[in-house]
């Protein structure tokens, strides 16, 4: 069984609270049941986390507070 996700279709959307620059910009996917995949805007073919939905939405919680 593979549990890598496909994502080389996947559209990404920067954070919305990015400065809009050139730095320091986080990059998420949506349309991925389940999982929440997360990259770095400057390493576009860089390495990808995924985290659990679950787990992203604690995330958003906790640093949104």
């Amino acid at each position: 069984m593979n549990r890598t996700p496909d994502l080389i279709t996947t559209e990404w959307r920067k954070s919305s609270y990015s400065d809009g620059g050139a730095s320091n910009c986080l990059e998420v996917a949506d349309n991925h049941p389940g999982i929440v995949p997360v990259r770095d805007s400057k390493l576009q073919h860089g390495p990808v986390l995924v985290f659990r939905s679950g787990s992203w939405a604690s995330f958003l919680t906790y640093v949104t507070e």
